[in-house]
This record gives structure tokens, C-alpha cells and sequence, in this order.
């Protein structure tokens, strides 16, 4: 079971001993939520309790994860050990081992169970373990250190009659934040929250430190009036120390704010309260085909001074529907004042159709009010087969910018005047060993360079920055002298003395020893769209020859049309790269869009002298514009050569282009899919209404639609490759008025690939209830879907003697996208040498080729002589489709053929 580890209790003839038992300790491990939390190194464990402990143990194998210790993740193990008694401490630690071997560890729970009682000990981390961040250690010892606190809960006197609704409260300190605490009454029958009452709850949390907010939520349940909050007092029971909270308000959906959740700042004589802020969230979706949602949307914003739990984004300031194509939605958010926001975490719950969005950018201000924004760039999509592959999303600040540009010609273009620039970081042990950077500030005309070193926490300095145009991007590289400590980069803000622009770059990154590093982020300007950042994987491609393969230092530098990467080392300083044999290696470079790439510069410089044959580089945009750039060298580097650092320029081959970057789905569809119809306006007498589903590769048999309420059953459609539209067809006698149709929605049970439809305005079988059949198109977030035609035919009946027919008509239409159904031609007069016109609402058909027609053979004279039948969209009178027949539909003359079909 891959464990080099066991305990047993000690046992010998003198059985007046207690023997111990042998427990299982359940260790549930918590990898921290911050960028780069995940660890690829061993990590070990001992747990340490009032009788010993259970020595050093590796933690093999995640009960719960196939990959362990993930961003954001909790990872469960199993422990076998004697007793311990309480357990008081836990040492973890990793080996470092792994090319991403630093751990953000949020924190470790151990359940277990001795005798009748479980039990479960937390011990708070919310540290790294790095030996570049943080104070460098990669073992800690962990306490379990609870609090106790009583919570008195007033309700004021108008509060209405409490209902079945879980309230939960959060507390907030300077080490940490509690799990949402349920408050609920431990005795069986007792009602709280009760108007007038004060309900008091014991809770235990971690050590949170100084305590400065809390947080009240009440979950959304049918029929909830709102809860009038009067106060909440907290009382440590250890330290007796006393929190008051100010609340008056209602968390109700129908009163005041119309919020479920609220935050409190402490009232603490020692201590300024906190302000309270209406953030403004601001979601810019995207102007691509698919990009908007209908689905719940929610955030959590978190900042130095920890977050605002999830929140629903229920009422958009702006109007019209939220969430649409090409639209800004802006929310307010209350919130204790979070200080310098650092992410967003937002997502959405993946119901309605056409769930997945286009995420252009979040942008956030502190009030209505504010003249400054957080901005957060996402450039991506939130769909579980699109983009990311999941419908939620972390993302980091870049930084943050005015709202709108200062009353100023031509702001961005001028040069002349000063850039005021403040670099603010981590403090320096020492003085006398300062970091040297150089910023490196790239503009539509030219780049200049400015090095310095960094002696201390904030440093300013000023330069004209002249000639090189506009700014749209900031590059920091270094550092370029030994560095004896990391070092974090946090802020660079920009002023111009003369055109009052003003941004704040947030870097937020460290600089370690050993390690040359290049960041950059884009330029933040009021009333322009900035910059993407995006992730390139380079793919480097060593030839498959005889001695191909080398060790030595290298890097690359990628340029395009807009700039380039800088120069961005694959090795660090004290470590050399190998490429071997016939392998390739990728890398991931982040870098300001770049524009269309045209060259890399590869240097490579090897200390035995290896030459390296490099057959090609392979570079993918994976999460902007979703193309694929091949570089072709074919040819040796550094062989016979002289200089010590070879450096090649390979230019661009070639470019492919796909529109959206998908997932693969894991399992192949067997053609079962589960169906949602939702309609209203149904007669009494419900109709069979049939459904055909057409694809790429075909189309389905007509099934019953077996429920028209909203509750989900199967369609059977076979092989049909990518489904395109959906037939409702109606095979009895038309209806006395349409049904209003409101959701359509298809589950693939295989793939779990889900497709929505546009429901806007639809009515089954027209508002009338004249029609026979209705097609929707398939809604996909890659491509546009098939768009709706209104067809006119034209019949031509013949002019021989009793030419005409009182039968019903019907017409199937065909083409290269498939066909329209068995349509009833509303025209019931089909007269000798008469030409009648019927309109017929479809999936566009592509190219037409050939038409079905056929009359029920009923009524006196039903035989018909059909001339011909002609076919245009309504809006391309100049392309017209021409249906010859010059023969009878007619059961007693000539083949006695009702039926025909026109190509």
C-alpha cells in the first residue's frame, strides 16, 4: 500500500497494562488559494499528541485526487498510529524535489475517532513553504489553537415571524478568517430569531488574531420575508475580550438593498472601525458569437485585507438584460473596506442554455463615486468545453487605472513633461546588498530602458520618457547582481506631471536568487481596453540525429509585431538545461499580447561544447486568440562556433488559426441525450408533438416529446455527427392558437456536452397554431448558429382541363443542411393556371436540391396537374430555385402517383 511505516502498541505478559488502541487518523490537507499554491515535491508529516507521536510519514497517496496538492485543493490520507491522546502539534514539511517544489499551505484538519466521540482538530497554517518566499523555511510546526466565542444575536422588533432559512456568520481576523458557523439553536424545539429576541451560540474557530469584521448570510429559500438584524456581540471565552457590531438592516430580497449577505465592522474603542464600502463590479462581457449567459453569476473579491465571500451578481445597474454580448453589467458588492484589492474569483453556476461566457475583463471601484478602477483581465472563456474548461476563474489584478481620461488633447501621444514613477516592494535586511533592476517601458514608437538599484522598501524616479510614443506596456527584468534574499515587487505607479495620467502597475512577483527573471504587465489607460496578458507554450523540437542532443544555458526571446517577450532564460543561473534525442520540451512564457509573431531569437551557449540540432519551435496561444506559430530551423546551433553565446533568429513558417480552443471530450457520445421542453399556453387536449433532430452526418427518426413541463427525458438520435437544429413537428390537425415555447436545453449523457437554443418570441407552431413544424438552431459558444430563413414558394399548377385540386398540399424541402419537414402549404386554393405563394419559416437549408410534394387524395376532384414550383428566400429575389413537374399527382391518371419528388 506503498507504506514504510507502522505502530503498534507495546504488550507484554503483564496484562494490567492498558493497551492501546491502534486508530486511523484521517489527514485532510489544504493547499492555499494563492498563485503558484500547487507542489510537485514529497511531502511529510508527524502528528504529535499528549502520549507521542506518529514519527515522520510520507504522504503517499490522495484518497480523493489523483494529482495531490493542487491549487486550491484538499487532499485526503490515512494514517495508522497508536493513541496519541489530544493531538497538540503536526510538523509538515517537502523535500523540495520537483520543478515547482514551493507549497502554500492553507491549513490541516485531522478527524478521528477514539471511543463513541469524533473528533477533529484544526491547526491553521496560511504560510508558504519556500525557501524563496515568505521567511524561506520549508518545514513548520503547526498548533492547534482554537477560540471559543459567545455570540449574542439581537432581532429587532418588526422582524417578521422566523422561517426554516440557514443563517451562517463568518468571523475575520489579522491570522485568518473562520469556516461559515452555522447559527442554530442545540436544543431540540427552541425557535430563534424571533422578533425582539436575543439568541446566544457557542462557536469555536482557529486563532484568528485581532478581530475586525464579520459576515451574516441567510440562504435563499422559497417564501423568505428577511430577517431585521439589530447587533451581534461577540465575547472571547478565553480572553474575555468583548466585540460589539452595529447592524440595523434587513437581509431580505425585497427590502433596502435586496442582499442575503451583509458585513459588520468592529466596534472597538481601541480601534478605528473600518469602513464600509458599495463596491462597484463591473463585468465586461466579450464581443464574441455565444459570449453572453444566462446563467447565475457569481464573485468573490479578495484584497489585503482578506474577502467578501461569494456573491451573486443579482441586479445590474445598467439596463436591459445582464450578461450580454458586447455589454458591461455593473453590481454593487457592500463590503468591509477590503483595502488594495489583489483577485477576483468569479464564475457562474452553468444553468440556462447557452451557459458558457466570453469573459472580456472585471473591473472593480470602491464607490459610485471613485475616479480610479482595480482592473482584471480575463480574455477568456467560462464553459466546461471551452477556453478554460471550467466555469470558474481566479484572476489576478494588473493593476489599476482612472476611470476616465483627464479633459487633455491628444493625452496618451504626448511626450514632453515628466513621469513621476514610485516602486514600492518588501524591505531589504541590508542596505548595502541593493537589488538591480532594470524597467524597461515599450511605447507605439520606441522602448527605453531605465536600470537602478532598489536600496529599499519605496523608491522614486522620475524621466521624461521622451520619444517613444504612447505607452502600452511596463517590463521589469533582473535582478542583475547577486542577490543574497528574495525580494517582492509589488506596485509601480506612474504619474505625468503635465497630462495628469496616473496608473498603478500591481507586478506583485519576487525575485529570487539565481534566478533571472522578465515580467512585464500592460499599460492602464482611462477609456481604453488593455492589453491581454497571455500565456505562450513554446514547444521546442531537438532533432532525432545522432548526438542531436546538448547541456548548457539558453534562452529565447519572442517577437512580434507589437514587441517582444524580453529575454526569457530556460535555465536558472547555477543549473544547466539539457535537450535531449528526438525530445520535446515546453516552456510557458507570459508575456503583454505580442500582436502577430514573426521571428524568435534562441541563444544557447554550451560548456563542453555540445552543438544542439534544433529542428523546430512550435508556439501556441492557448487562451487569447487560440493559434499555433511554427518556426523552422532545422540546423545545428553552436557547432564549430567560437562565441560563447550562440544566439539564432528563426523566422515564422507558418500560422494555423482555429476560432475557439475546445476540450476533447473523454468518452464518445452514443447519441443519447437528455431533453428538457418547457411550454406554457398548452390546450386542454395536448397534442403529440413529434421532435427530429438533424445533425452534420444525418438526422434522427421522429420521437414523441413525452413532457412539455420542464421535467427531462430521452432522445435517441443516433450518429448524426455535430447536431444543428431541432424539428418540432405537429402530425395531427393544426391548433386553435401557438404554444408558447420558453427552454430548450439538450445533455449529451457521454460527453456531458450541453446545447441551448434561443428562446426569444417562440411560439410551437406559430401564434396561430396554423403552422406545422418549428426549427431552432443549435446554440454553440465557437460558432454562430444556423440562421433562420423565411422561404417563399411559389406554386405553379398547370393549365390543362381540371388542373386543380381541393386537396391539402404538403412540400418537403431539401438541401445541403438538411430538410425542412413535411410542411402543409397554407394555400388551399390550388386553381387551374394559378400561381399560389406560401411563406415557410426554416433553418436555412444551404444549397436547395430538390423538393417532396404530395397531396392526401381526398375531396372531389383531388387529381392535380402540377406545372412547377419555385423557390427563393424572401430577401434574395436574384437566386431563385426552379422545381420542373409538368405531370399529375393524381391516383387515376397516367402512374396514379399522389406523390412526387422535384429536383
Amino acid at each position: 500500500d506503498g507504506k514504510a511505516f507502522e505502530s503498534c502498541a507495546n504488550c507484554n505478559n503483564n496484562f494490567n497494562l492498558f493497551l492501546l488502541l491502534v486508530l486511523v487518523y484521517e489527514v485532510h490537507v489544504y493547499t492555499g488559494a494563492k498563485l503558484g499554491a500547487e507542489t510537485d515535491s514529497n511531502v511529510y508529516i508527524n502528528l504529535i499528541g499528549t502520549r507521542g507521536d506518529a514519527g515522520k510519514r510520507k504522504l503517499h497517496r490522495s484518497r480523493n485526487n489523483n494529482v495531490k496538492f493542487q491549487h486550491g485543493q484538499m487532499d485526503i490520507f490515512c494514517i495508522k498510529a497508536v493513541s496519541l491522546g489530544d493531538l497538540e502539534k503536526v510538523l509538515i514539511s517537502h523535500d523540495g524535489a520537483g520543478p515547482g517544489n514551493g507549497w502554500f499551505l492553507d491549513k490541516i484538519v485531522i478527524k478521528y475517532k477514539e471511543g463513541k466521540e469524533a473528533q477533529e482538530v484544526v491547526f491553521p497554517c496560511n504560510r508558504w513553504l519556500d525557501e524563496y518566499q515568505d521567511d524561506g523555511k520549508t518545514e513548520r510546526e503547526l498548533t492547534a489553537n482554537t477560540q471559543q466565542w459567545r455570540v449574542q444575536v439581537k432581532t429587532d422588533e418588526d422582524s417578521p415571524e422566523p422561517q426554516v432559512c440557514t443563517r451562517t456568520l463568518v468571523i475575520y481576523g489579522s491570522k485568518g478568517k473562520s469556516d461559515e458557523l452555522l447559527l442554530s439553536s442545540q436544543t431540540p424545539g427552541y425557535v430563534c430569531f424571533l422578533p425582539r429576541a436575543t439568541d446566544e451560540f457557542i462557536v469555536e474557530t482557529g486563532d484568528l488574531g485581532n478581530v475586525y469584521k464579520i459576515r451574516v448570510r441567510c440562504d435563499d429559500v422559497p417564501g423568505f420575508e428577511g430577517w431585521h438584524l439589530k447587533s451581534f456581540h461577540l465575547e472571547d471565552l478565553r480572553t474575555k475580550q468583548e466585540l460589539n457590531f452595529d447592524c440595523k438592516c434587513w437581509l431580505s430580497l425585497k427590502r433596502e438593498d435586496k442582499e442575503l449577505v451583509k458585513e459588520f465592522p468592529a466596534v472597538n474603542g481601541d480601534q478605528k472601525t473600518l469602513p464600509v464600502y458599495k463596491y462597484v463590479v463591473s463585468v465586461h462581457t466579450g464581443d464574441h458569437w455565444g459570449a453572453e449567459t444566462f446563467a447565475n453569476v457569481y464573485i468573490t473579491l479578495y484584497g489585503k485585507r482578506g474577502d467578501t465571500g461569494v456573491r451573486q451578481l443579482h441586479t445590474s445597474l445598467a439596463k436591459g438584460r445582464k450578461f450580454q454580448r458586447n455589454k458591461v453589467d455593473s453590481f454593487l458588492v457592500e463590503a468591509v473596506s477590503l483595502s488594495h484589492l489583489q483577485k477576483v474569483v468569479i464564475g457562474h453556476d452553468g444553468e440556462g442554455y447557452g451557459a458558457g461566457m466570453y469573459l472580456k475583463m472585471v473591473t472593480v471601484k470602491e464607490s459610485q463615486d471613485s475616479d480610479k478602477e482595480w482592473v482584471f483581465p480575463c480574455w477568456n472563456w467560462l464553459d466546461t468545453h471551452l477556453g478554460l474548461c471550467d466555469t470558474v476563474c481566479e484572476i489576478v489584478t494588473v493593476g489599476r487605472r482612472l476611470i476616465s481620461s483627464p479633459k487633455l488633447p491628444e493625452i496618451n501621444l504626448k511626450s514632453s513633461g515628466l513621469w513621476v514613477m514610485d516602486i514600492t516592494g518588501s524591505d531589504l535586511c541590508n542596505e548595502e546588498d541593493p537589488i538591480c533592476l532594470s524597467f524597461i517601458f515599450c511605447g507605439n514608437l520606441s522602448c527605453k530602458k531605465l536600470s537602478f538599484q532598489v536600496t529599499g522598501k519605496a523608491i522614486q524616479i522620475k524621466d521624461e520618457l521622451a520619444d517613444i510614443g504612447s505607452i502600452h506596456k511596463v517590463q521589469v527584468t533582473g535582478p542583475h547582481s547577486e542577490l543574497k534574499q528574495p525580494w517582492h515587487l509589488d506596485l509601480l505607479h506612474m504619474k505625468h506631471t503635465s497630462t495628469k495620467e496616473d496608473m498603478y502597475l500591481a507586478f506583485d512577483c519576487w525575485f529570487n536568487p539565481n534566478e533571472d527573471k522578465c515580467v512585464e504587465l500592460p499599460a492602464l489607460y482611462a477609456d481604453q481596453e488593455p492589453l491581454p496578458v497571455v500565456e505562450y507554450a513554446v514547444h521546442l523540437h531537438t532533432g532525432d540525429l545522432k548526438k542531436a542532443d546538448a547541456t548548457g544555458e539558453a534562452y529565447l526571446c519572442i517577437q512580434g509585431e507589437k514587441s517582444d517577450s524580453g529575454k526569457q532564460w530556460l535555465n536558472s543561473r547555477n543549473s544547466l538545461i539539457t535537450f535531449a534525442r528526438g525530445q520535446v520540451d515546453v516552456f510557458k512564457i507570459k508575456a503583454v499580447y505580442l500582436g502577430k509573431l514573426n521571428q524568435v531569437l534562441v541563444g544557447f551557449k554550451s560548456l563542453k561544447k555540445d552543438a544542439w540540432f534544433l529542428e523546430k519551435i512550435v508556439i501556441k496561444e492557448v487562451l487569447y486568440s487560440f493559434s499555433e506559430h511554427v518556426f523552422v530551423h532545422n540546423d545545428w546551433i553552436n557547432k564549430c562556433s567560437k562565441k560563447d553565446f550562440v544566439e539564432v533568429a528563426i523566422p515564422l513558417k507558418e500560422t494555423s488559426m482555429t476560432s475557439v480552443l475546445t476540450k476533447d471530450f473523454d468518452t464518445k457520445s452514443r447519441g443519447r441525450w437528455q431533453t428538457w421542453v418547457h411550454c406554457t399556453q398548452l390546450p386542454e387536449d395536448i397534442p403529440d408533438v413529434q421532435v427530429v433532430v438533424f445533425g452534420m452526418k444525418g438526422k434522427s427518426f421522429a420521437q414523441k416529446v413525452q413532457n412539455l413541463n420542464d421535467n427531462p427525458f430521452l432522445l435517441t438520435v443516433g450518429d448524426i455527427g455535430d447536431i444543428t437544429k431541432v424539428s418540432f413537428v405537429l402530425p395531427g390537425p393544426c391548433l386553435g392558437r401557438g404554444i408558447k415555447l420558453h427552454k430548450l436545453r439538450l445533455k449529451d449523457l457521454d460527453t456531458k456536452q450541453e446545447l441551448g437554443f434561443h428562446m426569444e418570441a417562440q411560439c410551437l407552431f406559430g401564434e396561430d397554431g396554423s403552422q406545422t413544424v418549428t426549427e431552432l438552431a443549435a446554440v454553440r459558444p465557437d460558432k454562430p448558429p444556423l440562421r433562420g430563413v423565411l422561404y417563399l414558394i411559389s406554386v405553379h399548377t398547370g393549365t390543362l382541363p381540371s388542373s386543380g385540386t381541393d386537396a391539402e398540399v404538403f412540400i418537403t424541402v431539401f438541401g445541403e443542411q438538411g430538410d425542412s419537414c413535411k410542411r402543409r402549404l397554407r394555400h388551399s386554393n390550388f386553381e387551374r393556371g394559378q400561381v399560389c405563394i406560401s411563406e415557410m419559416r426554416a433553418v436555412d437549408l444551404g444549397q436547395l436540391s430538390k423538393v417532396h410534394v404530395e397531396h392526401h387524395n381526398m375531396g372531389y376532384g383531388a387529381g392535380w396537374y402540377l406545372d412547377q414550383i419555385v423557390i427563393h428566400e424572401s430577401d434574395k429575389t436574384e437566386v431563385q430555385y426552379v422545381f420542373l413537374c409538368q405531370q399529375w399527382l393524381d391516383s387515376g391518371v397516367g402512374d396514379a402517383k399522389t406523390e412526387r419528388t422535384l429536383k
